[in-house]
């Protein structure tokens, strides 16, 4: 009977390995954006054909005109941008624009990028040393809290 127990507690103890193996390796559906320098037709094929063999990709979208690569699927961040630096020998970042509706002072010095396709700045909120400078002041706020579409208390001057 001793040799049994033991034989059952190695089998359910490789069992519970796996078990947390599986559990560790589970992705989550995600969009990935990349930015990549793409010049002409063959560059942009390179650069869709470097990531549509991967596995639990599930959507590619490539924008030449803004540089832009995005990936959907079950994948993770960090291996697609590995991939494609990899099999298109290129220089490729995560996307570090975000549209310009999304800051208070787009043009603040650091958020405003010439490079930046059009309607984008760069996203200086998740930046501590830009971020007091794109953010919105708490007076800033309320003054335009105040004659919002959104706030029932709101002013109407017309």
């Amino acid at each position: 009977m001793g040799f049994m127990a033991l034989a059952s507690e190695l089998c359910s103890a490789i069992k519970d390995h796996h078990s947390e193996r599986k559990k560790m390796k589970k992705k989550h559906f995600q969009v990935v954006e990349i930015k990549v320098k793409m010049d002409c037709e063959g560059c942009e094929r390179r650069v869709r054909q470097s990531v549509e063999g991967m596995k639990g990709v599930s959507k590619v979208e490539v924008e030449p005109k803004k540089h832009k690569l995005t990936v959907t699927g079950y994948v993770d961040p960090k291996k697609v941008l590995q991939r494609v630096r990899y099999r298109t020998g290129k220089v490729a970042e995560p996307w570090p624009y975000v549209p310009y509706d999304m800051v208070y002072h787009p043009y603040v010095q650091g958020a405003y990028d010439k490079k930046a396709p059009a309607g984008y700045v760069r996203n200086v909120v998740a930046d501590p040393t830009l971020a007091p400078l794109a953010r919105a002041t708490s007076t800033e706020e309320a003054y335009s809290a105040a004659f919002s579409d959104d706030n029932p208390n709101a002013c109407t001057v017309m």
